[in-house]
Protein backbone atom coordinates (compact mmCIF):
# COMPACT_ATOMS: atom_id res chain seq x y z
CA UNK A 1 0.00 0.00 0.00
CA UNK A 2 1.45 3.42 -1.08
CA UNK A 3 1.93 6.93 1.33
CA UNK A 4 -0.66 8.33 -0.69
CA UNK A 5 -2.98 5.47 0.09
CA UNK A 6 -1.99 5.18 3.93
CA UNK A 7 -2.78 9.09 4.40
CA UNK A 8 -6.15 8.77 2.58
CA UNK A 9 -7.41 5.47 4.66
CA UNK A 10 -6.24 7.60 7.56
CA UNK A 11 -8.35 10.42 7.12
CA UNK A 12 -11.50 8.17 6.11
CA UNK A 13 -11.21 6.80 9.53
CA UNK A 14 -10.40 10.34 11.19
CA UNK A 15 -13.77 11.53 9.15
CA UNK A 16 -15.99 8.98 10.14
CA UNK A 17 -14.77 9.33 13.96
CA UNK A 18 -15.78 13.00 14.28
CA UNK A 19 -18.95 11.61 12.23
CA UNK A 20 -19.88 9.31 14.95
CA UNK A 21 -20.29 12.18 17.31
CA UNK A 22 -22.99 13.66 14.92
CA UNK A 23 -26.43 12.74 15.09
CA UNK A 24 -27.99 9.62 13.24
CA UNK A 25 -29.79 11.14 10.71
CA UNK A 26 -26.76 12.68 9.66
CA UNK A 27 -24.94 10.06 8.93
CA UNK A 28 -27.45 7.62 6.70
CA UNK A 29 -26.04 7.14 3.30
CA UNK A 30 -28.75 7.82 1.13
CA UNK A 31 -27.82 4.92 -1.42
CA UNK A 32 -27.26 2.36 0.90
CA UNK A 33 -30.89 3.00 2.29
CA UNK A 34 -32.25 3.35 -1.12
CA UNK A 35 -31.06 -0.47 -1.69
CA UNK A 36 -32.09 -1.65 1.34
CA UNK A 37 -35.53 -0.33 2.16
CA UNK A 38 -37.13 1.16 -0.70
CA UNK A 39 -35.81 -0.81 -3.61
CA UNK A 40 -37.16 -4.14 -2.39
CA UNK A 41 -40.56 -2.58 -2.90
CA UNK A 42 -40.17 -2.23 -6.86
CA UNK A 43 -39.77 -6.50 -7.18
CA UNK A 44 -43.52 -7.02 -7.53
CA UNK A 45 -45.32 -10.57 -8.88
CA UNK A 46 -45.47 -9.96 -12.62
CA UNK A 47 -44.62 -5.95 -12.83
CA UNK A 48 -43.77 -4.51 -15.81
CA UNK A 49 -40.15 -2.83 -14.76
CA UNK A 50 -38.67 0.18 -16.57
CA UNK A 51 -35.36 0.67 -15.85
CA UNK A 52 -34.24 4.26 -16.58
CA UNK A 53 -30.56 4.55 -17.22
CA UNK A 54 -29.77 1.30 -15.77
CA UNK A 55 -27.52 0.76 -18.52
CA UNK A 56 -24.59 -1.58 -17.93
CA UNK A 57 -25.59 -2.23 -14.93
CA UNK A 58 -29.43 -2.66 -14.41
CA UNK A 59 -31.55 -2.65 -11.00
CA UNK A 60 -33.10 -6.61 -11.39
CA UNK A 61 -30.71 -8.84 -11.61
CA UNK A 62 -31.75 -12.82 -13.40
CA UNK A 63 -32.79 -14.22 -10.28
CA UNK A 64 -34.97 -11.58 -8.76
CA UNK A 65 -36.57 -11.29 -13.01
CA UNK A 66 -37.09 -15.06 -12.80
CA UNK A 67 -38.71 -15.30 -9.11
CA UNK A 68 -40.67 -12.52 -9.54
CA UNK A 69 -41.63 -13.44 -13.07
CA UNK A 70 -40.55 -9.39 -13.90
CA UNK A 71 -40.80 -7.65 -17.68
CA UNK A 72 -37.75 -5.66 -17.56
CA UNK A 73 -37.03 -3.11 -20.27
CA UNK A 74 -33.98 -0.66 -20.37
CA UNK A 75 -34.52 2.47 -21.34
CA UNK A 76 -31.12 4.67 -21.55
CA UNK A 77 -29.39 7.32 -23.91
CA UNK A 78 -26.69 4.58 -24.90
CA UNK A 79 -27.48 1.11 -26.68
CA UNK A 80 -23.80 0.17 -26.22
CA UNK A 81 -24.71 0.61 -22.03
CA UNK A 82 -27.56 -1.43 -22.30
CA UNK A 83 -26.00 -3.74 -24.79
CA UNK A 84 -23.16 -4.71 -21.94
CA UNK A 85 -25.71 -5.64 -19.27
CA UNK A 86 -25.96 -9.19 -18.40
CA UNK A 87 -27.70 -11.24 -20.88
CA UNK A 88 -31.41 -11.64 -20.83
CA UNK A 89 -32.00 -9.04 -18.11
CA UNK A 90 -33.80 -6.34 -20.66
CA UNK A 91 -36.60 -7.91 -22.03
CA UNK A 92 -36.76 -4.98 -24.52
CA UNK A 93 -33.89 -1.75 -25.09
CA UNK A 94 -35.18 1.92 -25.61
CA UNK A 95 -31.80 3.79 -26.62
CA UNK A 96 -32.95 7.34 -26.50
CA UNK A 97 -32.98 10.87 -24.63
CA UNK A 98 -34.92 10.73 -21.16
CA UNK A 99 -35.73 14.36 -21.33
CA UNK A 100 -37.50 13.87 -24.64
CA UNK A 101 -39.27 11.19 -24.87
CA UNK A 102 -42.74 10.09 -23.86
CA UNK A 103 -44.21 6.71 -22.73
CA UNK A 104 -47.37 4.46 -23.59
CA UNK A 105 -48.18 4.23 -19.86
CA UNK A 106 -47.24 0.26 -19.55
CA UNK A 107 -45.19 1.02 -16.21
CA UNK A 108 -45.58 -0.90 -12.90
CA UNK A 109 -42.95 0.67 -11.98
CA UNK A 110 -40.14 2.70 -12.96
CA UNK A 111 -36.51 2.57 -11.23
CA UNK A 112 -34.67 5.74 -11.60
CA UNK A 113 -31.29 5.00 -9.44
CA UNK A 114 -28.45 8.06 -9.53
CA UNK A 115 -29.85 9.14 -13.12
CA UNK A 116 -31.75 12.62 -12.48
CA UNK A 117 -28.44 14.32 -12.02
CA UNK A 118 -27.12 13.35 -15.36
CA UNK A 119 -30.13 14.35 -17.52
CA UNK A 120 -29.92 17.90 -19.09
CA UNK A 121 -33.90 18.52 -18.68
CA UNK A 122 -34.66 17.23 -15.45
CA UNK A 123 -38.61 18.58 -16.32
CA UNK A 124 -38.50 16.50 -19.48
CA UNK A 125 -37.33 13.84 -17.19
CA UNK A 126 -39.91 14.12 -14.85
CA UNK A 127 -42.93 14.24 -17.68
CA UNK A 128 -40.89 11.40 -19.54
CA UNK A 129 -41.00 9.38 -16.08
CA UNK A 130 -45.19 10.15 -15.52
CA UNK A 131 -45.76 9.44 -19.36
CA UNK A 132 -44.37 5.79 -18.58
CA UNK A 133 -45.87 4.72 -15.31
CA UNK A 134 -49.59 3.54 -15.57
CA UNK A 135 -52.48 4.57 -13.05
CA UNK A 136 -51.54 3.29 -9.65
CA UNK A 137 -47.93 2.71 -10.86
CA UNK A 138 -44.90 4.07 -8.99
CA UNK A 139 -41.97 5.24 -9.61
CA UNK A 140 -38.54 5.00 -7.09
CA UNK A 141 -35.93 7.70 -7.58
CA UNK A 142 -32.57 8.58 -5.65
CA UNK A 143 -30.74 11.16 -6.90
CA UNK A 144 -27.59 14.29 -5.32
CA UNK A 145 -28.82 17.17 -4.68
CA UNK A 146 -27.78 19.76 -6.96
CA UNK A 147 -26.93 21.69 -3.74
CA UNK A 148 -24.28 19.66 -2.20
CA UNK A 149 -20.87 20.78 -2.43
CA UNK A 150 -19.75 17.75 -4.46
CA UNK A 151 -22.44 18.77 -7.09
CA UNK A 152 -21.08 22.16 -6.89
CA UNK A 153 -17.55 21.14 -7.58
CA UNK A 154 -18.78 18.73 -10.11
CA UNK A 155 -20.65 21.90 -11.82
CA UNK A 156 -17.37 23.96 -11.71
CA UNK A 157 -14.01 21.07 -12.77
CA UNK A 158 -14.06 20.16 -16.47
CA UNK A 159 -15.07 16.36 -17.17
CA UNK A 160 -11.83 15.01 -17.83
CA UNK A 161 -10.48 17.09 -14.97
CA UNK A 162 -13.01 15.06 -12.71
CA UNK A 163 -12.83 12.14 -14.20
CA UNK A 164 -9.06 12.20 -13.23
CA UNK A 165 -9.67 13.04 -9.61
CA UNK A 166 -12.49 10.94 -8.94
CA UNK A 167 -10.84 7.49 -10.50
CA UNK A 168 -7.60 8.21 -8.36
CA UNK A 169 -8.99 8.93 -5.01
CA UNK A 170 -11.56 6.46 -5.29
CA UNK A 171 -10.17 3.68 -7.10
CA UNK A 172 -13.23 1.91 -7.05
CA UNK A 173 -15.12 4.35 -9.16
CA UNK A 174 -13.67 3.71 -12.10
CA UNK A 175 -14.65 0.12 -12.73
CA UNK A 176 -18.51 1.32 -11.57
CA UNK A 177 -21.31 3.59 -12.91
CA UNK A 178 -19.31 6.83 -11.92
CA UNK A 179 -17.88 9.39 -13.93
CA UNK A 180 -20.38 10.51 -16.18
CA UNK A 181 -21.24 13.82 -17.07
CA UNK A 182 -23.61 15.50 -14.66
CA UNK A 183 -26.27 18.71 -14.88
CA UNK A 184 -28.08 18.60 -11.50
CA UNK A 185 -31.00 20.72 -13.95
CA UNK A 186 -33.72 20.78 -11.50
CA UNK A 187 -32.27 18.16 -9.24
CA UNK A 188 -33.11 19.09 -5.76
CA UNK A 189 -35.72 17.95 -3.35
CA UNK A 190 -38.32 21.09 -3.89
CA UNK A 191 -37.72 20.94 -7.46
CA UNK A 192 -38.51 17.12 -8.05
CA UNK A 193 -41.63 17.37 -5.47
CA UNK A 194 -42.81 21.07 -7.49
CA UNK A 195 -42.21 18.72 -11.23
CA UNK A 196 -44.19 15.89 -9.88
CA UNK A 197 -47.16 17.73 -9.19
CA UNK A 198 -47.44 19.38 -12.07
CA UNK A 199 -47.23 16.03 -13.97
CA UNK A 200 -50.15 14.32 -12.19
CA UNK A 201 -47.88 12.22 -9.85
CA UNK A 202 -48.45 12.08 -5.62
CA UNK A 203 -45.32 12.31 -3.54
CA UNK A 204 -45.97 8.88 -1.56
CA UNK A 205 -42.16 9.18 0.39
CA UNK A 206 -39.50 11.76 0.76
CA UNK A 207 -36.59 11.16 2.24
CA UNK A 208 -33.11 13.47 2.88
CA UNK A 209 -29.77 12.46 3.24
CA UNK A 210 -26.93 14.37 4.83
CA UNK A 211 -24.13 12.48 4.21
CA UNK A 212 -21.93 11.59 1.57
CA UNK A 213 -17.80 9.92 1.13
CA UNK A 214 -16.43 12.52 -1.51
CA UNK A 215 -14.71 14.36 1.75
CA UNK A 216 -13.88 12.10 4.23
CA UNK A 217 -10.20 11.48 2.44
CA UNK A 218 -9.02 15.02 4.19
CA UNK A 219 -10.47 15.24 7.24
CA UNK A 220 -9.86 19.58 6.73
CA UNK A 221 -12.24 19.62 3.73
CA UNK A 222 -14.05 17.12 5.59
CA UNK A 223 -14.66 19.66 8.44
CA UNK A 224 -15.15 22.34 5.84
CA UNK A 225 -17.79 20.59 3.90
CA UNK A 226 -19.82 19.75 7.37
CA UNK A 227 -19.55 23.41 7.99
CA UNK A 228 -20.99 24.41 4.38
CA UNK A 229 -23.74 21.96 4.80
CA UNK A 230 -24.74 23.58 7.91
CA UNK A 231 -24.79 27.12 6.54
CA UNK A 232 -26.61 25.80 3.26
CA UNK A 233 -29.28 24.67 5.59
CA UNK A 234 -29.73 27.97 7.23
CA UNK A 235 -30.59 29.38 3.89
CA UNK A 236 -32.02 26.55 2.02
CA UNK A 237 -33.67 24.75 4.47
CA UNK A 238 -34.15 21.02 3.53
CA UNK A 239 -33.12 22.18 -0.52
CA UNK A 240 -29.45 21.74 1.16
CA UNK A 241 -29.93 17.98 1.69
CA UNK A 242 -26.87 15.81 -0.13
CA UNK A 243 -29.18 12.99 -1.54
CA UNK A 244 -33.02 12.32 -1.69
CA UNK A 245 -35.14 9.69 -2.55
CA UNK A 246 -38.59 9.82 -3.93
CA UNK A 247 -41.56 7.29 -4.45
CA UNK A 248 -44.13 9.12 -6.75
CA UNK A 249 -47.51 7.20 -7.51
CA UNK A 250 -49.35 7.66 -10.34
CA UNK A 251 -52.66 8.04 -9.24
CA UNK A 252 -55.46 5.39 -10.53
CA UNK A 253 -58.48 6.28 -12.66
CA UNK A 254 -61.83 7.31 -11.40
CA UNK A 255 -63.12 3.98 -12.82
CA UNK A 256 -60.44 1.74 -11.31
CA UNK A 257 -60.33 3.68 -8.03
CA UNK A 258 -64.45 2.37 -7.62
Amino acid sequence: MGLARVFIDMNVRLSRAIDGLLPSRLRRDGNRTFLADFAPHALQPGAVLYDVGGGSQPFVNGAAKQQYDMTVIGLDISADEMANAPAGIYDRMIATDLCTYRGDGDADVVMCQATMEHVPDGAGAIAAIASILKPGGRAFIFAPSRNALFARLNLLLPQAVKEKILFALFPAKATGHDGFPAFYDNCTPRQIAALAAKNGLVVEQRVLFWTSSYFTIFVPAYLVWRAYQGLSYLFRGDNAAETFIFVLAKPPKVDDAR
